[in-house]
């Protein structure tokens, strides 16, 4: 399994500290129950760090034509319409999916197309899972336009614990199905708002894979917005 580039200097660094650490104790501690817990707790942290950190290589190899893929691994926490004021301007379906700490948090595009929009934003840090969220934590907002014409918004969001988010994408790239769109560090959110029309193909609580599950069916251009 790859581990991703944002975490190689986290890792090595955590794995540096917790070596000496147990080293210390054992050298200090003259009971030895101490120095092994301290190493089973070492591995466990680690473990856990190194399964945030890891970067699964994926390949759709499906065709996705007039469909959008989920952008992040997780489960679904909302599909509703709303307002999408920063980019669209107006009414949108959102399909939003919450990553927890045990979920891959490398997020790739949902549609290829044209890369028209890419925002950064400093906010709150409400929990992830809270609506508000969306619009009042620090978050990152892409615009993706297909090739038939829909715009598409993609929005990763940094939760309460989150610390930083990566957009790797640039205004004026094209983008394909495969890409990575970028990485958000400890529990996060991404919200994608699609064109009224738009068939969602997942439900509430559903769990989801990055660029593996297929979130919705787009309209037919001419009755989308």
């Amino acid at each position: 399994m790859k581990i991703h580039h944002e975490g190689t200097t986290f890792l090595v660094a955590a794995g540096i500290f917790l070596s000496f650490l147990c080293l210390y104790i054992y050298l200090v501690v003259e009971q030895r129950w101490p120095f092994w817990l301290s190493v089973v707790v070492s591995v466990v942290l680690l473990g856990i760090a190194f399964n945030f950190y890891r970067s699964p290589r994926r390949i759709h190899g499906k065709p996705t034509d007039g469909l959008v893929l989920s952008s992040a691994d997780g489960h679904i926490v909302a599909i509703e319409e709303v307002d999408e004021p920063e980019v669209l301007g107006g009414k949108s379906l959102m399909i939003s999916t919450f990553m927890s700490l045990f979920n891959v948090h490398a997020q790739w595009v949902p549609v290829a197309g044209e890369v028209t929009y890419v925002r950064h934003h400093r906010g709150n840090v409400y929990a992830a899972y809270v609506p508000k969220s969306s619009t009042e934590n620090e978050r990152s907002t892409v615009e993706i336009v297909t090739p038939e014409g829909h715009h598409i918004v993609v929005r990763q969001i940094a939760g309460a614990m989150a610390r930083r988010i990566e957009t790797y994408l640039r205004e004026g790239e094209t983008c394909e199905i495969d890409d990575q769109l970028g990485f958000i560090k400890l529990g996060s959110r991404v919200d994608i708002f699609l064109p009224l029309g738009s068939k969602p193909l997942v439900d509430l609580d559903e769990p989801v894979t990055g660029n593996v599950t297929v979130l919705a069916e787009l309209p037919p251009r001419e009755t989308s917005k």
